[in-house]
Parts: C-alpha cells; sequence; structure tokens
C-alpha cells in the first residue's frame, strides 16, 4: 500500500530471535491535527533497543520496529501544528506522546506524563487507531508535535541522532542537579551515554572526571572533557577520592558487578549517584548503613523534557560539541551488526544507521 497509508521498516519477529530484522510494512497511527510525519533521514542505536528485543527488560509486543534517536524531514503536519513546517529538519526521542494535561505536564516534566506513550513497543487508545507504536528503523514515524524537535543547522544529522535519546538522558539530570562551575561531577562509564555526559557536565563549567572500568577508555575520556580518568579495576581505586564529588551519573550497563559502597563513598556530603544506565539485573544488595557516613542519596531518571532538549541541543549547537560516533548503513544486515555491536560492547561510542534513502527507494 504505502505511504501514506502504511510505513515500512525493519522489524525484529521474535525475542528469541532478536538479531534477524525483516523490511516489512507497518501500519502507523491514525493522523491528527497535531502530528508530523516524518521521513526518515537517519537513526541512532540505543541500549535500549537491544534490551527490548533481546527481551533483557521482558516481553515486548511482535513484530517490533525499534529506534528512538531519529532524524528527518517533515513531509506532512497537521493543521494544528504551529512549531514545525514541511520541509524542516526535525528529530524524535524516546518519547512520542504525552497527555499534556496533567500536573507533571503542566510542569515540564511531561516525560514523567503516567499517561505517556514510548516511541516504539507503547499501544495507541483506540481513539489514535490502537496500534503498537513503531520506532525508527523505518521509512517514516509519526509524531505528536510536542515531541518533534526542530534540529540547529550546525549539528549533522549522524551526530543530532544519539543526542535525541542518549543525549537528553544525560543532560536533563546533570541540570536539575544544578551541574555548573564549582562542582565537581564523576561520570561512570564512557559508552553512548558516558560520552554524551562527559561532554555536558564539561560544557555546563562543572570539573569532571571519569569513572570506567576500559583503561583504553582514557584518552577519549579527556578528549570529551574529562579532567581525570580514575580506573576503578584498581585496587582500592575509590579511597583516594573519598568525599570529593558532588554528583555521580552512572551511566554503565553492569551496575549489578559494582561494589556501591565504594562509589557512594566517593561522594561529598549529601551527595548524589545517580543512575541512567538501566541494565538487565537488578542492583547489587543495598543496606541503609551504605548512605550515612556522607549523608549520600542514590536516585535515577527518565529521558528528559522538551524545554530541557532545546536548551541541550543549543548547547551543542553553540559549543560545537561532537560526539563519537560510527556509521551503519541501515539494512537488515546492517540493523543485525548494530545491535551485536551494541550487545558486545564494540561500538565506539554510538551507532547511527544511514542511507535510508537507498534502504526504502521508493518513498
Amino acid at each position: 500500500m504505502g505511504y501514506p497509508d502504511t510505513f515500512e521498516g525493519f522489524m525484529v519477529q521474535s525475542q528469541d530471535d532478536w538479531t534477524n530484522f525483516k523490511k516489512q510494512e507497518f501500519k502507523p497511527k491514525k493522523f491528527q491535527e497535531r502530528d508530523i510525519d516524518i521521513e526518515i533521514e537517519c537513526c541512532g542505536v540505543c541500549g535500549s533497543d537491544v534490551h527490548t528485543i533481546s527481551g533483557g527488560w521482558g516481553g515486548a509486543p511482535m513484530p517490533l520496529c525499534v529506534g528512538h534517536e531519529v532524524i528527518g524531514k517533515a513531509v506532512k503536519v497537521g493543521d494544528g501544528v504551529k512549531t514545525v513546517k514541511v520541509g524542516d529538519r526535525v528529530g524524535v526521542g524516546a518519547q512520542i506522546w504525552a497527555c499534556l494535561e496533567c500536573k507533571p505536564c503542566k510542569t515540564d516534566n511531561e516525560n514523567y506524563c503516567p499517561n505517556k506513550i514510548d516511541t516504539y513497543g507503547a499501544p495507541y487508545p483506540e481513539e489514535m487507531g490502537g496500534v503498537i507504536a513503531q520506532g525508527g528503523y523505518a521509512s517514516h514515524i509519526r509524531a505528536h508535535e510536542y515531541f518533534t524537535f526542530k534540529i540547529p543547522d550546525n549539528i549533522p544529522s549522524e551526530e543530532a541522532a544519539p543526542m535525541m535519546c542518549a543525549g537528553l538522558t544525560t543532560y536533563s539530570p546533570l541540570v536539575r542537579a544544578g551541574v555548573g562551575p564549582g562542582k565537581k561531577v564523576a561520570i561512570v562509564g564512557v559508552g553512548g551515554l558516558g560520552m554524551h555526559a562527559i561532554m555536558w557536565a564539561n560544557a555546563l563549567g562543572a570539573e569532571v572526571y571519569v569513572l570506567s572500568h576500559s583503561p583504553d577508555k582514557e584518552k577519549a575520556a579527556k578528549d570529551l572533557g574529562a579532567k581525570e580518568f580514575i580506573s576503578t579495576v584498581d585496587k582500592d581505586w575509590a579511597k583516594p577520592w573519598a568525599f570529593t564529588f558532588n554528583f555521580m551519573l552512572n551511566t554503565a550497563d553492569a551496575t549489578h558487578q559494582f561494589d556501591l559502597a565504594a562509589y557512594l563513598g566517593t561522594l561529598a556530603v549529601n551527595g548524589q549517584m545517580h543512575h541512567v544506565g538501566l541494565p538487565d539485573k537488578p542492583l547489587p544488595e543495598l543496606k541503609a548503613q551504605m548512605f550515612a557516613p556522607n549523608g549520600c542519596s542514590m536516585g535515577g531518571s527518565h529521558i528528559g523534557s522538551r524545554p530541557e532538549m532545546f536548551a541541550m541541543l543549543k548547547l551543542a549547537s553553540e559549543k560545537k560539541l561532537k560526539p563519537i560516533i560510527e556509521t551503519i548503513p541501515v539494512s537488515e544486515d546492517g540493523c543485525k551488526k548494530a545491535v551485536l555491536g551494541v550487545h558486545n560492547n564494540e561500538v565506539r561510542y554510538r551507532y547511527t544507521l544511514t542511507d535510508f534513502n537507498k534502504a526504502f527507494p521508493n518513498r
């Protein structure tokens, strides 16, 4: 049938065969007055994609097209759309709808809307078509205006793509914690999330330290703006850093292997360890006594808000910040290579799927 009635995407049929992608058509949600149709140019590959299709985070509706770091061109806008016009280059992240009426939504916390719809794998209500939301390894995506963001001209699409999720997911907790001049910030992990976190914390004016179990990532961390690189494979690595960090952002995917007492012990009085890496396995056992020596705390967050997205893009544009990426042409084999590279920790440091015009020549 084809656009606008159906979109085409690279879809996984079963979590038991999660590296096997097949190109097929799917039906998008009903087009409404604040919707925007986007012809996709490129899409970042997020760890969430792998956790979802592999079953690490539990069951998911199949077949499923993942991808929530989307950059493309607006090709159709609803009559109620005021912020985007046809032809604009725009991005879509990990959330595609919220009620915009509840208390979180009305306080710029729509990323915590109890009725939110994730960009893929979430059911739309019947009045919106009753379909499952499908993501960005596809020819098109249909997104609500509020979750569609114009991209500054000087940020290349393949670099903007990972900012839509990895970028916002790390930017939001940093700014909400008041990270800036005079603050010492520890970033745990140097991957797709950690790379962005180091860039943002440095650009916001903080003194940035990187904690990593991969000593070969020291140069990259310092190139991104880290003052010090701390190897957590060294014996007693935490002792020299006791009572040091005002804020610690954990981006790692192996938290279940951490000695959390050691990490918490490096926090300054009333410091916080904040989690945005969401591994398949639970955290190690915690005791209340672990928080007592320095009055520290621990928390987590989910992506970020529309105002934070625009502030992040403005920061990246003005300071010419560039993530470290690798590109892979989108295809059945390309998608397989990308998700396996993320799963096996082979990517340095984020994949962006490209060449969508070749994969979808008839759109």
